[in-house]
């Protein structure tokens, strides 16, 4: 091992962290704004310990969890399951995802500058190959830029936050997602 390189974690620590990020990823889509670390550790069948072994605070977990969720997505975007037809539901499930994961998504706007501007740099990166190819199809307009998109996270953000409950925000999200798809995606969609 060279000097200061760390060493591989062992197999049962590599589980332990996946289970963390997933359990957190469904504490994360409940009604709360407030994240339980308990509840994540319960639901993941792990100590507290380990929970903070490995996620040291609420940001390092959440961060964790916004880089599994991303990977998923440059996944699926890179591969040849994603579609041309298909960038409407992809674009309109990241929204959804959006709206439940809301305590995510609160945390994760207290993140620095620098930390925020990294995460929304790999989001339009995974959007820029799906958008091209859906544009060259005809699915999407052609003047709809990649950082168009944030524009639409923006909006969705704003009418979640607008509403007083959950399930309100939600309803309200949905409304607001499908007026914003129509007015990315070309009438014969």
């Amino acid at each position: 091992m060279l000097y200061g390189a760390l060493p591989a974690r062992r197999r049962d620590a590599q589980r332990n962290r996946a289970a963390i990020v997933r359990a957190a990823s469904e504490v994360m889509t409940s009604a709360g704004s407030v994240i339980p670390m308990p509840e994540i550790a319960r639901r993941a069948g792990v100590g507290q310990a380990t929970l903070y072994r490995h996620f040291p605070d609420r940001p390092a977990l959440a961060a964790a969890v916004i880089d599994h969720h991303l990977q998923r997505l440059e996944t699926f975007a890179g591969s040849e399951a994603c579609l041309p037809s298909l960038f409407r539901d992809l674009l309109r499930e990241v929204l959804h995802t959006q709206v439940t994961m809301r305590p995510l998504v609160l945390l994760a706007r207290r993140f620095d500058p620098g930390a925020r501007d990294k995460y929304q740099k790999r989001l339009l990166a995974a959007f820029r190959e799906p958008l091209r190819r859906a544009q060259s199809h005809g699915y999407v307009r052609r003047d709809v830029a990649p950082a168009d998109l944030l524009l639409l996270f923006a909006m969705v953000h704003g009418v979640t936050e607008s509403a007083e409950e959950v399930a309100g925000a939600r309803a309200a999200a949905d409304r607001c997602i499908d007026l914003l798809l129509d007015g990315v995606f070309n009438r014969a969609t």
